[in-house]
């Protein structure tokens, strides 16, 4: 983006964290206007199905056009959030009229928007912000909500195993991600995993991993464990039934055979880590109040990863009530303390509070009837998003989020619909116009 930003005489500056802004020009007789920040992040999740010869972590993703969609062949797409990058070039590139922009491009924002907790509120200096990384066409997001990472440690001495091992693989799950989609009913495979590991009386585990993203559902889980694989099969076929409806190709295998594992955790310790998993909560927690149908609290349990000794499990909660994410934090906690394991707190960033008197979203209405000839919704997202912490770092700015229709962001099978795109890139260029007059 630098060098692109170069190549046509924007200058560019960057914070310690490594945040982008490019300064671009206002077009002739816009110079006056006051300075707007377009916004979004630079980097993507990278989820894959384990049999795909695509990996985004590579730069391997294989674009499809499937009708009105965009999709990727078996990874994400990477529209969360390369699509506001690209909203972005498309407006200052086309020649649309606009005043003078700051296109401020952060980092790190699906590893808990650490590129927006640092950013140097100097960076910036316009005093509105579109935000470019909502998800829903024809809808203006005022809102979100904040969130707070945990991770649980479990720990405890491991034997020589002295049975033969078997290999209980979770997979087939839908996936998603774990603000948008966590009111879907989809299954966590870790979850899942842990209710078929949990028949089997006298159980030991060598190894318990899944998931791959803190802020996605997982999809995949696996665990290397000595124990009745019968009881092992027969449970994990009852509680992957339960999902037919949202996950119908999820599925858990038990394998006999393979490299017995040098260890495990006695069958008591086991015992502890099968509780630990059912005890910490996951899924929705509370409605909002203001915004009916709209997840108001929630928590995911997002990756399991076993490290010698020591199995860590990382969740992440969420809430538009800032009040909120303390008690579901203290939960989790509770839940560890009572396996006889240490609760770490990680990351924590605020809610946007809507501000429904802002004048940008009045701006925008107003854009979008003229456009479309019909209001827009006007929404609170539970997913993350930046303008919560900017907003908290640089005080004042009028925010407003808006994007197209993706769908699946965090999974394989993201997509994003064209037809909306190009209603979003149209709206966001005469808003931008709008603005400068």
């Amino acid at each position: 983006m630098i060098g692109r930003a170069a190549a046509r005489g924007w200058a560019t500056q960057r914070d310690r964290a490594g945040n982008l802004v490019v300064r671009v020009p206002a077009t002739a007789g816009r110079e006056r206007a006051p300075t707007v920040i377009l916004q979004g992040h630079l980097d993507i999740v990278c989820e894959r199905d384990p049999a795909s010869p695509y990996d985004p972590r590579a730069g391997r993703i294989h674009v499809v056009r499937d009708g009105d969609w965009l999709r990727a062949d078996g990874t994400t797409l990477g529209a969360d959030n390369g699509v506001a990058i690209a909203a972005m070039l498309a407006l200052v590139e086309d020649g649309a009229p606009h005043g003078p922009l700051e296109l401020l491009m952060t980092v790190a924002e699906e590893v808990g928007m650490a590129g927006a907790a640092e950013l140097d509120p100097d960076l910036i200096g316009g005093s509105v912000l579109l935000n470019l990384d909502s998800e829903e066409d024809a809808t203006l997001t005022v809102g979100c909500a904040g969130g707070a990472d945990t991770v649980v440690r479990f720990e405890a001495p491991r034997e020589p195993l002295g049975a033969d091992a078997v290999r209980v693989t979770v997979s087939g799950g839908r996936g998603g991600h774990s603000g948008g989609d966590i009111d879907a009913g989809r299954s966590n495979a870790i979850k899942l995993l842990g209710r078929a590991l949990a028949a089997a009386p006298r159980l030991r585990i060598a190894s318990l991993d899944g998931g791959s993203s803190r802020n996605a559902i997982p999809r995949d889980a696996v665990a290397i464990v000595a124990g009745d694989a019968g009881a092992i099969a027969r449970a994990g076929a009852e509680a992957a039934g339960a999902y037919d409806r949202t996950d119908p190709g999820v599925r858990v295998e038990v394998e006999r055979g393979g490299a017995p594992p040098a260890g495990a955790w006695t069958a008591a310790a086991s015992a502890r880590i099968v509780d630990l998993i059912a005890a910490l909560p996951h899924g929705p927690l509370g409605m909002s109040a203001d915004f009916p149908g709209v997840v108001e609290t929630s928590t995911s349990l997002g990756v399991a990863a076993t490290e010698g000794d020591r199995l860590a499990l990382t969740c992440l909660s969420r809430s538009a009530n800032d009040a909120l994410i303390g008690e579901v934090t203290r939960a989790i906690a509770a839940a560890a303390r009572l396996a006889g394991a240490e609760a770490e707190p990680g990351r924590r960033y605020p809610g946007w509070r809507p501000d429904l008197g802002s004048p940008v979203l009045a701006t925008a209405t107003a854009v979008h009837e003229r456009l479309f000839g019909a209001p827009p919704h006007v929404n609170l997202t539970h997913g993350g998003l930046e303008p919560a912490i900017i907003g908290a770092r640089k005080p004042g700015l009028d925010m407003l989020s808006l994007g197209p229709q993706i769908e699946g962001p965090h999974a394989p099978g993201e997509r994003l619909h064209a037809g909306s795109a190009e209603r979003f890139t149209r709206l966001l260029a005469a808003l931008v116009d709008e603005l400068s007059r």
